[in-house]
């Protein structure tokens, strides 16, 4: 004979089941969100440092490749064939005491597919760093 506790019992044990299945699309939207989010600061960290080891190699009399070659050399996280390098003033142009400008752009891609279509597929991330020729 069941009580009235074990009758109630029951006729819940699918709650759990329904819970679960309301539950987990928005908890795994949150920890894809979290991965994709950890991988952009990632990235955008990998351009921040490539930025100033090309500066600090660019005010010392580098040629633009060298400093070009320095800022890849300096992010092999990042593709090269998405990063883009602007050096300002141009190599004959430089001198002591001016400011030497290196901006970088890179286009990261999100890998999850339900991150790219709230966010868009791919994001701009721009690291721009200025120093003082030697």
């Amino acid at each position: 004979m069941l009580t009235v506790w074990g009758r109630a019992f029951r006729n819940r044990k699918g709650q759990a089941t329904v819970e679960m299945a309301l539950l987990l699309p928005v908890v795994l939207l949150v920890l894809f969100g979290i991965a994709e989010f950890g991988r952009a600061f990632a990235a955008y960290l990998a351009l921040q440092h490539a930025a100033r080891e090309g500066a600090r190699l660019g005010v010392t009399g580098a040629t633009d490749l060298e400093i070009i070659q320095r800022v890849y050399d300096s992010a092999p996280v990042l593709d090269p064939s998405r990063l883009s390098v602007t050096i300002v003033p141009a190599e004959g142009s430089r001198s002591s005491g001016d400011y030497l400008t290196i901006s970088l752009s890179y286009s990261f891609d999100f890998a999850v597919p339900l991150i790219q279509q709230i966010t868009g597929s791919q994001i701009s991330l721009q690291a721009q760093l200025s120093m003082l020729v030697e």
